[in-house]
């Protein structure tokens, strides 16, 4: 191919689905003297509002038919699109044909996306599969050299605005551009429909895995700043980060993103109407507090509690409208981000003399039971597996100690385990009347998190001006098995009164025993909670 850098825009093919800015781009084409092909609605459209246009079938000589499934693909067009304008073979081939050539394709496809994520029907989905409009849409990208491909609105400007500097000409470096937004949109589009796909087959774990993402922000840069990053949003439209509204503050970082997602997947496990108001605060993916209360503002405040010096800077999240009580406590002190369904215009007034603090509104809570593919990447590959939305502090609960829990040590038992949860393993977890009271997270042993865990608090006390550690009367839980009955023991020197752990262990008859030894209760779960 040598294509020239500048190429004349004598003829444009156009055919969307979503018509947002056809008119005014048509009526732009029209005015520098561009022929312009169309079909069905778009057709009807251009030609209602005044702007000259040619159907297809007149062009082609041949009717649309089977129901608009056959309209494009015939040679007038993809010969059209497809003939290099310097190869001798391939001008002689138009000529002889009557071939016109198309030098710009306008294509958007039809709506599958959103088809499905309206719960559409099988039948109803497969014909929301767009076929004539991938086949334009990489004819035009392959003869990049002389044909442009658009296929997003928000390029018409550009688009127009070329031609008009060039007059009626595109450079080869907008075309090759339009090239790689057009393939990556026609991958998307068939990412989307092979997942889909093999849902509807109920296969979780296809023999080709196909991912694609939307780009919503280019990072300043990632984990650390020598990382560049981006955040995409796919396609599963679950609540969260990925369809926050940013009220204020400064644009979220890499570790923004990826702490807030932690937190508000947490707080999102305490439904309003069955838990009532409940806040977490996460530090480095990490809780470092989580509370219930009686109102947000208590909520937060003991949440804060349980670490007062890592809460500086944290994430916090919200499950419920953020209301005026509550922001004038989160802004007593630093905070990064604060992510909540909803926020009072009284709250959303005092935060925003915190002009760098970050306020995300989501309009609801995400699923925690709902289904969904995390994806962890390797070198040289990928990890997939579902998300972890199991609940397990339900009836399945096994009291396997002499003592059973009160209603108030369950209660806290099955609040501790959902926030263990969250908690990077090894994870072990104090909880009092609600709340945390100590977290001891990602350690190599399980002694250690414990110990760490009752150190917290032992701090929490002596912050709030208390001597005896928060952990005497506490319950704890530990996100996997105890292996040797020590950490169970550290636990009970720390004051826990009862444990709730998954159990599984070959030495779960020493553990039991060893807590039967120290008055301890204990309930096992028959599930884990890795996370790393």
């Amino acid at each position: 191919m040598s294509a020239t850098d500048l190429h004349p825009v004598t003829r444009a093919l156009i055919s969307v689905s979503d018509k947002t800015g056809l008119v005014e781009f048509g009526q732009a084409l029209a005015d520098l003297g561009v022929e312009i092909l169309s079909t069905g609605g778009s057709a009807k459209m251009l030609a209602d509002a005044g702007v000259p246009v040619k159907e297809v079938a007149e062009h082609t000589k041949f009717p649309e038919m089977m129901d608009g499934r056959v309209k494009t693909l015939h040679p007038m067009i993809h010969g059209g699109i497809l003939a290099l304008r310097d190869n001798n073979d391939h001008v002689a081939a138009m000529d002889e044909h009557n071939i016109g050539a198309i030098d710009l394709v306008v294509v958007n496809l039809y709506p599958f996306e959103e088809t499905v994520a309206k719960g559409a029907d099988f039948h109803t989905c497969i014909e929301n599969i767009d076929i004539g409009g991938p086949a334009m849409i990489r004819s035009a990208a392959k003869n990049y050299g002389f044909v442009n491909v658009v296929t997003d609105a928000s390029d018409y400007e550009k688009v127009i605005a070329e031609l008009k500097s060039n007059n009626g000409k595109t450079s080869i470096e907008l075309r090759k551009s339009l090239a790689a937004k057009a393939y990556a949109r026609t991958g998307a589009y068939d990412a989307a429909i092979s997942n889909w796909y093999a849902q509807q087959l109920g296969n979780d774990f296809p023999d080709r895995l196909v991912m694609a993402g939307e780009l919503q922000q280019t990072l300043r840069y990632g984990e650390n700043p020598h990382q560049s990053a981006a955040f995409y949003a796919n396609s599963e439209k679950r609540i969260g980060i990925a369809t926050a509204t940013q009220i204020q503050g400064k644009e979220l970082s890499y570790n923004n993103y990826n702490d807030t997602d932690a937190a508000f997947e947490l707080v999102a496990e305490f439904a309003p109407e069955v838990s009532g108001p409940a806040c977490a605060i996460i530090k480095h993916a990490n809780p470092c507090g989580v509370a219930m209360g009686d109102t947000l503002a208590d909520a937060y405040r003991r949440a804060f509690a349980c670490d007062t010096t890592s809460a500086f800077g944290g994430i916090i999240a919200l499950n419920q409208t953020l209301d005026a009580a509550t922001a004038e406590e989160i802004t007593k002190i630093f905070t990064e981000v604060i992510i909540a369904p909803d926020a009072s215009d009284e709250a959303k007034a005092l935060i925003a003399a915190k002009k760098n603090l970050r306020l995300l509104l989501t309009g609801g809570l995400p699923d925690p039971k709902a289904g969904g593919r995390l994806v962890k990447s390797l070198a040289g590959g990928y990890l997939v597996q579902g998300r972890d939305n199991a609940l397990t502090a339900g009836p399945e609960l096994q009291v396997v100690t002499k003592r059973a829990p009160t209603e108030q040590e369950m209660a806290d038992l099955k609040f501790a385990f959902t926030v263990g949860k969250h908690v990077k393993s090894n994870a072990i977890v104090y909880v009092r009347d609600g709340a945390t009271v100590g977290v001891g997270a990602g350690q190599m042993s399980r002694v250690d998190s414990s110990k760490i865990a009752a150190s917290k608090s032992l701090e929490a006390a002596h912050n709030a001006g208390e001597t005896e550690a928060w952990a005497k009367g506490s319950v704890v839980a530990s996100d996997a098995f105890f292996p040797f009955a020590d950490g169970l023991l550290a636990a009970a020197e720390a004051g826990a009164t009862a444990v709730i752990q998954p159990g599984g262990s070959m030495r779960d008859d020493e553990v039991i025993a060893a807590a039967d030894e120290a008055g301890l209760a204990m309930v096992m779960t028959g599930m884990r909670h890795f996370r790393h």
